[in-house]
Order: C-alpha cells, then structure tokens, then sequence
C-alpha cells in the first residue's frame, strides 16, 4: 500500500506510477516534490530514510512463502482458464528499486488459492510468473482468492531485479475481517483495492532492495493552464474534487497539492475523468 501517507497525502511513487503511466520521465516529474513522510506523534521519531527516495516507506517486506509454492510455472499474466469462477481481479503496479526508479524485466512469480480456498499442488492452476516491462510494469489477472482455515485471503509472489536475490512475501486486502487474526497478516502489505462492476482492481509497487544512481535531473518543463480551465497549481485538493482542465472534467482520486506536471491529464493516479 505505497500509494499514499496516513496524511492522506499522495507519495512520490504514487506520482512515479502516474508519470510512467503517462510516459513522462521519472527525474521529470519528481524535480521540487518535496520527500513526504507519515504524520509523527509525540515521541515518535522521523523514520530512516531510502536512499533518494524517501516517503516514509522502507522496502517491500519479506514473508514465508508457505507449503504450496512450485517452481517452473508457465509464462502468464493471466491465470484465468476455461470454466474459472470466481470474482475477477486485477492487480497491476510498478517494480522500483531504491531510488525510485523502476525496474525493467524483473520477474513476478504469483501463487494462490482458488475461490474455495484451495490450492493446485498437482498442476499449475492460479500459478504463473512474468516480467515487468520497460517502465517497470506488470499486470495479473487473476480471481479474489477464497478462505482456508488460519489464514485471511491473500496473494502469493516472488519477486527477483535481474541478477539479484529474490523477496518472498506476500499481498493482502483491506477490510478483511480475518486481517485481525492472521498471525502472518502484515499491514505493509495491503494492496489498494476497489470495485470494477461485478469485479476488482488492486494496485501495489515493489520497492527492492536495490542500489540505483539517481543521476541528474532534468529541468521541467512548465506548463500554462488551458483557457476556462478551474484546475490551478499551488491549489490544495480533496479526494472527491472536482475541476475542468481544457475542457473535459475530473475528479480528485488522492489529495495532494496541484503543481506544474501534475494537471488531470498526466496523472491518472491523482485524476479521474468523468
């Protein structure tokens, strides 16, 4: 759950995903965005930061990769089959490493139970591995996994940067009433998730624990405000928000603070258009 603070404030990998989503250059996009960093209470102290690429967030965390992983299996994003019940889901994100900057041809190896709750350990049902593309992409299409005793519903993946080692861990959804009992349930890893008709969408970014060289900067370009446009930099913004930019309107998906290469159009991560 990378997306946003606890401040309901948008992340810097949030606008990463957006900026590559758009095809803008990451260093782009991020020159002036201040590093972000959950809200502390008294006593608290400020978190350690990511190398050059701080918003309160450490790497993705490992966990057990279970009784029931396998190796080779297919070459997929797709683990859905002839005669698959279940709701559909999709989950897609971005892979990044240190500096924030994504990972092209990482490999993804997801695993999971089926919506009764059971897992294939003689074929290759709801197993599948693939690789992020040149912006560091990928994207599953799977069903919401059912229940079994002990456990809350949830993905499993590996995740490996070419020539590096490999994170087990372990992806979770929000609301699910056995997140409070699941002894392996990690909070860190809730994806964000939300209804698509009869169907789901998920979204989550791996940051590994990979060195990268965050390299120069270069300088942005600024953008002027369409005629009748109400969209305004330097406005503070409200999930929900409402504005016009050249023409067609958009809603506010995160809060955030409007600025120079962030307007609707750029950033279907903070703008939806209705």
């Amino acid at each position: 759950m990378d997306n946003e603070t606890s401040t309901g404030h948008v992340t810097r990998k949030a606008v990463l995903r957006a900026a590559l989503a758009a095809g803008i250059a990451a260093p782009t996009v991020l020159m002036g965005v201040p590093a972000l960093a959950r809200t502390l209470t008294a006593g608290e102290t400020a978190p350690a930061l990511t190398p050059e690429c701080d918003d309160g967030d450490d790497p993705t965390v490992p966990q057990t990769e279970g009784p029931y992983f396998k190796p080779n299996s297919p070459l997929r994003n797709s683990l859905l089959e002839s005669g698959t019940t279940g709701v559909r889901l999709t989950v897609s994100g971005y892979v990044f490493g240190l500096a924030c900057r994504p990972i092209a041809g990482a490999l993804l190896d997801f695993w999971q139970a089926d919506t009764n709750g059971a897992y294939d350990n003689t074929g290759f049902r709801f197993r599948g591995h693939q690789f992020t593309d040149a912006q560091g992409a990928f994207k599953l299409t799977t069903i919401v996994p059912g229940l079994y005793p002990g456990r809350t519903r949830h993905l499993h993946v590996k995740v490996q940067a070419p020539g590096r080692p490999v994170l087990t861990s372990q992806l979770y959804f929000p609301g699910e009433p056995r997140n409070n009992t699941d002894s392996i349930f990690d909070a860190r890893l809730l994806m964000s998730v939300r209804d698509a008709g009869t169907a789901k969408e998920a979204a989550f970014d791996f940051v590994l624990n990979v060195p990268q060289n965050p390299g120069p900067s270069p300088t942005p370009t600024a953008t002027t405000q369409p005629p009748g446009g109400s969209w305004a930099a330097g406005t503070a913004y409200r999930a929900g928000d409402r504005v016009t930019y050249g023409g067609p309107a958009y809603v506010c998906l995160q809060a955030h603070t409007g600025q120079a290469g962030w307007e609707p159009p750029n950033v279907p991560a903070l703008w939806r258009a209705v």
